[in-house]
C-alpha cells in the first residue's frame, strides 16, 4: 500500500472550510484552475496558429543511443523550460494549499530528472515491443526503486499522487470531447456501459459478501470497472473511504494491469481476432489507460503482421472502449456514489443521517474540471468533421495538451510506486484480491463476448 498523502478520512462538518474559500484553499479546485488554464492557453494559441507543442517537448522514439543522444542535445532547452512551467505551477499552488515550496522544489527536481529517464525508457524501440510505456515505466521503476532500495524522507514532498493525478484528470477531458463519443458510436459507449456497471456489480457484490467495508468495496468496485488508479482516487474521496483504502485498489490495479499487457495480445493473437475486436476487448478488459494502450498497440502490430487488420484499427477500437467510453464513467460513479454514501451509508454519532450538502462536499470536485475541459474543446471542435479535427483540431490542440497529460500522470505514477510497499498489501489478507479478481474474471470475460460476439461486426469493420 502506498503512505501517500490523503483527504480520504473526511474531517468534522464544523471544521471543515465552505463557501467561496474553497476555490483557492482546496486541492480539487487547484487542480481544475490548472488543468482548465492549460487548456486556455492552448486554445489561445491554436487560434493564433500556434500550439502548446514546443513546451510539450516529450523523448522521441529511438532505437540506438546515437538517435537518444542527438534528440536529447536538440531539445534540451525546451526541457529546461518545461521543468520551470511545471515546477512554477505546482509551487504556487502548494503554497496556496499551505504547503513549502523550498521543500517542494528539491524533491521535484528528483521527479522529473526520474520521469525524463522512464520517458526516454518507454520510447525505446524494445520496450515499445513489449508494450512498456512511459506510465508503465514509471511505475514498475516507481516500485523497484521503492521496494529494492528505499529514498529519504525528505522526498516525500515531492509526491503528490492525488494532486497530479486530478491535473491529469482534467487535461484528460479535454482530449475527449463530447463529439469524440458521439463518433464512438452507440455501440461503443452502451459496451463501456454494460461494462462498467456489471464489473462494478460483481466487485462490490463480492466485497461486501466477504465482510469488506462498502467504502473499500466502492472503491475496489470503480477501480475495476472504469479508470484504475484515478477512478480509485475520486470515489475514495466521494465515499469518504479510509486512507488506505485507495492505496489498495491503486496496488491491484496496477498488478492486474501489468499482468494483462502481457496476456491480453498473446491470447487475442492466438485466437486470431480481427484487430478492432482485439482492441475492443483490450479496451474492455484493461485497469489503466497506459497499460492499455500498450496492449492494444501490442496486439495492433501482431494483427497486421498476421493479416487480420491494421494497428490504427486496435487503438481506435481501445480508444473507444476505455479513453471514451469507460472513462467518462469517473464522474458518473462520483456523483452515484456520492450521493449514496453520503444518504445511505452514513449516521452521526446521535443516529441521524448526514445532510444532504455532504454530498457537494464529497463529491470530487476535479471531476468538473474533467467535464468543463471536455465542453471547450467540444465548443471548438464542433464545426470541424472527424477528419478535420484529425488532420487540424488534434495535432494543433490537443496532441500537446495530451503530452502534458502523460507528463502529469507519470509524475502521478511514479509517486504511487515510490510510495508503494508491497509488504503491507498483505496486511489487508487476501478479501480485496479476491474482490477485485472476480472483476477481473467478469472483464476478461464479458469483454471477450460482447466484442467477439455481440458487437463483433461493429468493432471489425470499424475504420474501414
Amino acid at each position: 500500500m502506498s503512505k501517500v498523502e490523503s483527504t480520504f478520512d473526511a474531517p468534522p462538518a464544523a471544521s471543515r472550510r465552505s463557501g467561496w474559500s474553497e476555490l483557492w484553499l482546496k486541492e480539487d479546485w487547484w487542480a481544475i484552475w490548472l488543468g482548465l488554464g492549460i487548456v486556455a492557453v492552448g486554445l489561445v494559441l491554436f487560434a493564433q496558429g500556434a500550439s502548446w507543442r514546443w513546451v510539450a517537448v516529450t523523448p522521441a522514439k529511438w532505437s540506438s543511443f546515437a538517435q537518444l543522444s542527438t534528440d536529447l542535445t536538440n531539445n534540451w532547452q525546451r526541457y529546461v523550460v518545461q521543468f520551470l512551467l511545471w515546477a512554477a505551477a505546482f509551487s504556487v499552488v502548494l503554497s496556496a494549499l499551505g504547503h513549502k515550496a523550498r521543500d517542494f522544489l528539491p524533491a521535484f527536481v528528483f521527479i522529473y530528472v526520474l520521469a525524463v529517464i522512464v520517458f526516454v525508457i518507454g520510447q525505446w524501440d524494445v520496450a515499445n515491443y513489449y508494450g512498456f510505456e512511459a506510465p508503465l515505466v514509471a511505475l514498475v521503476v516507481g516500485l523497484a526503486i521503492a521496494n529494492l532500495v528505499g529514498l529519504p524522507r525528505w522526498l516525500d514532498a515531492g509526491f503528490r499522487v492525488e494532486f497530479y493525478v486530478k491535473t491529469a484528470i482534467v487535461l484528460l477531458g479535454a482530449t475527449v470531447p463530447f463529439t469524440l463519443i458521439i463518433w464512438a458510436g452507440p455501440v461503443a459507449i452502451l459496451q463501456a456501459s454494460i461494462v462498467s456497471i456489471v464489473t462494478f456489480g460483481v466487485i462490490f457484490w463480492v466485497a461486501t459478501k466477504l465482510g469488506l467495508d462498502r467504502r473499500l468495496a466502492a472503491t475496489l468496485g470503480v477501480g475495476g470497472a472504469v479508470c484504475g488508479v484515478s477512478a480509485a482516487i475520486a470515489i475514495a474521496g466521494a465515499v469518504g473511504a479510509k486512507k488506505d483504502d485507495a492505496p489498495i485498489a491503486i496496488t491491484l490495479v496496477i498488478l492486474w494491469a501489468i499482468v494483462m499487457i502481457f496476456v491480453l495480445p498473446f491470447v487475442a493473437h492466438g485466437l486470431n481476432l480481427p484487430a478492432g475486436v482485439g482492441g475492443a476487448w483490450i479496451g474492455t478488459s484493461e485497469f489503466a489507460d497506459a497499460a492499455g494502450i500498450a496492449a492494444a498497440q501490442t496486439y495492433g502490430a501482431m494483427a497486421a503482421k498476421s493479416g487480420a487488420g491494421t494497428s490504427d484499427q486496435a487503438v481506435l477500437a481501445f480508444t473507444l472502449m476505455k479513453v471514451v467510453g469507460r472513462d467518462v464513467w469517473i464522474g458518473i460513479w462520483a456523483f452515484v456514489l456520492a450521493i449514496v454514501a453520503t444518504t445511505r451509508w452514513e449516521k452521526d454519532a446521535v443516529g441521524r443521517r448526514p445532510n444532504a450538502a455532504e454530498i457537494w462536499y464529497r463529491f470530487p470536485k476535479f471531476v468538473i474540471g474533467f467535464l468543463l475541459a471536455s465542453l471547450i474543446v467540444t465548443w471548438v471542435t464542433s464545426s470541424y468533421s472527424l477528419a478535420d479535427y484529425n488532420k487540424i483540431v488534434n495535432p494543433g490542440l490537443v496532441a500537446p495538451i495530451k503530452d502534458l497529460r502523460t507528463w502529469a500522470f507519470i509524475f502521478c505514477f511514479l509517486s504511487i510506486g515510490l510510495t508503494t510497499r508491497f509488504r503491507e498489501l498483505a496486511k489487508a489478507g487476501s478479501k480485496p484480491f479476491i474482490a477485485f479478481t472476480s472483476g477481473v474474471a467478469v472483464n476478461v470475460v464479458l469483454g471477450f463476448l460482447l466484442s467477439a460476439w455481440v458487437f463483433a461486426a461493429y468493432w471489425t469493420n470499424l475504420g474501414k
